[in-house]
């Protein structure tokens, strides 16, 4: 993925995208300075360079009944980095990241109640090389956020 070719009207289409990813084309040109067609066509090289990996909605959470958010450490006996499709197959997991430290895995759980958590970190355990987890609940999130093009 070649990102180091970013110039400010990439930066500047991105953040744009990541505000609304329906915005029309022809808007997008507007605020940057650019046509419809260029616009479209900026977009389209940021796909096919790996920039712009989906586009997507956004949901809250909650209104899907997920109001229990927890970070989970994965502990194993092996090395888990051939393991990403057990960890896809669970739904309930939104991110898994091998990580370095006393852990193998961090896995972002999202549930409707607690009861369903413990049935998460039950299949879990089912993991090949899983051997222990330390779940913390978040209580309360502050803000979420992408990373920012102009950074």
């Amino acid at each position: 993925m070649a990102t180091e070719n970013l110039d400010d009207t990439d930066r500047a289409l991105l953040t744009l995208l990541q505000d609304d990813a329906g915005r029309a084309y022809a808007s997008l040109g507007k605020a940057v300075g650019l046509s419809t067609a260029a616009a479209h066509e900026r977009v389209r090289k940021l796909r096919e360079r790996g920039v712009v990996r989906r586009t997507t909605v956004e949901v809250d959470p909650r209104s899907l009944g997920l109001g229990v958010l927890a970070f989970v450490m994965v502990e194993s006996s092996a090395w888990m980095g051939d393991s990403a499709e057990a960890f896809a197959a669970i739904p309930e997991i939104e991110e898994a990241h091998i990580i370095a430290g006393s852990a193998s895995v961090l896995v972002k759980v999202r549930t409707a109640t607690t009861e369903q958590l413990q049935d998460v970190l039950r299949r879990l355990y089912a993991i090949d090389g899983v051997s222990g987890t330390q779940a913390t609940v978040a209580l309360e999130t502050f803000f979420e956020r992408p990373p920012s093009p102009t950074a």
